[in-house]
């Protein structure tokens, strides 16, 4: 079923959200400061680009480094390609079968706001002892 959603997920919104978020990560990693944003505009792309059998966690190592990226991250990219997720969504609630991908889409809002400090990992590793 997650390959089916995947693929029509791929289809309707994953391959131009993908290509912010690449857009995003190229822009962002033209300074070598900007490098830990652009990687992490690039792990998300790749999670926006097929979602499905995947989820966020919190890092337990995650400290304060990773919440001044946050701040930083929502200034320079964060409230645009979140944004995107908003419209994106809305638009695909529009139709029944939209409803479960409009919902993806809202469920990607908070890791695009704040990526840092977060970690991509299989549903079925999700609990699994790092």
């Amino acid at each position: 079923m997650k390959t089916i959603l995947n693929v029509i997920w791929l289809v309707l919104s994953g391959f131009w959200l993908f290509l912010g978020y690449l857009a995003a990560g190229v822009l962002l990693c033209i300074t070598i400061i900007g490098i830990p944003f652009g990687i992490a505009a690039f792990r998300i792309g790749v999670y926006a680009l097929w979602p499905f059998g995947y989820t966020v966690v919190d890092r337990r190592d995650a400290g304060g480094p990773s919440c001044v990226g946050n701040v930083l991250w929502l200034i320079l990219a964060g409230w645009w390609l979140a944004l995107g997720h908003v419209f994106t969504g809305l638009a695909l609630c529009v139709t029944i079968i939209g409803i479960p991908l409009g919902i993806a889409n809202f469920k990607l809002i908070p890791v695009s706001l704040m990526p840092f400090g977060k970690e991509i990992v299989p549903t079925d590793q999700q609990f699994a002892p790092r």
